[in-house]
């Protein structure tokens, strides 16, 4: 474990070498979701496995979340982008990354690439959408509710997650209403300019999106299909938002194959047919 200060914002870091010792042969970088999740959804998941098939990886707690530094302000999705970009400095990988991100994690790393596409080989998404204007509105409702139920009602909703969900599951609900009670995320992560499609058309790095078939997410499929030249989408039956941790093993193999696929940064796309794909 690390703590370690970046653009004013100290950041818990974990990095997993490769583990015969031998030289990594690509970055990668895993980006978590939001008020809930945290490395750890890594950590337990697929990181092992991606050091183990020889690549750096990195992954880190956003602010706000897990034992990052928790500020009252500075919850824009362009300041979760900046952290990005200040923690690869701070680590001095200078080279094109691979971003992995489950969630707001992969709008994170969809913003990322829009910002700075010389320094972004790939990017997987795992149920997860850029910030379109239709995610502006789907995140405020959402922290509006989360805000509503874990102050008017706060010991109900922990005793139904309880019920429902387990004793895990109502604690990262109870450290998820702290933080939406306790600093400005609600109000400041959808601030920013929505991307619209004529800004997703200029995005030319490989796009791997990942999708539940049950999820609601699964519409993003054919949309990102049509704007990206260099998108595949894969669609897994039976299973809706929580894909990372019900399929790890299934993500892994996507991933690890994509990453293997696209060891570099591609600044023109060759001709390329979209296309989707349904894992059984």
């Amino acid at each position: 474990m690390a703590i370690i200060e970046a653009d004013g914002i100290r950041l818990h870091v974990q990095r997993l070498a490769p583990g015969d010792g031998r030289p990594a042969r690509a970055t990668v970088v895993l980006l978590h979701g939001l008020l809930t999740d945290s490395l750890a959804s890594y950590y337990f998941t697929i990181a092992p496995a991606f050091a183990a098939a020889g690549l750096d990886v990195v992954m880190y707690d956003q602010r706000g979340h897990g034992r990052s530094e928790r500020p009252a302000t500075g919850y824009s999705l362009d300041a979760f982008t900046g952290d990005l970009g200040a923690l690869l400095a701070r680590l001095e990988i200078h080279g094109p990354v691979h971003l992995v991100g489950n969630s707001f994690g992969g709008t994170v790393s969809f913003g990322y690439a829009l910002r700075h596409p010389e320094q972004v080989a790939s990017i997987a998404v795992i149920e997860s959408e850029p910030a379109t204007h239709s995610w502006a509105l789907k995140i405020s409702g959402l922290l509006d509710r989360v805000r509503h139920e874990m102050t008017a009602n706060e010991r109900d909703a922990l005793d139904w997650i309880t019920a429902h969900r387990g004793g895990h599951t109502a604690r990262l609900a109870k450290a998820a209403g702290r933080l939406v009670r306790d600093t400005a995320i609600a109000a400041e992560v959808t601030a920013c300019e929505v991307v619209g499609e004529r800004r997703m058309r200029s995005l030319r790095c490989p796009v791997l999106a990942v999708y539940g078939e049950d999820s609601d997410l699964a519409e993003q499929a054919p949309w990102l299909r049509a704007l990206l030249p260099r998108c595949r989408t894969v669609l897994l039956p039976g299973h809706e938002h929580s894909v990372l941790v019900e399929a790890p093993g299934r993500v892994r193999d996507l991933v690890l194959d994509w990453i293997g696929r696209h060891p570099h940064r591609h600044d023109s796309p060759p001709p390329a047919v979209p296309v989707e794909v349904n894992v059984p």
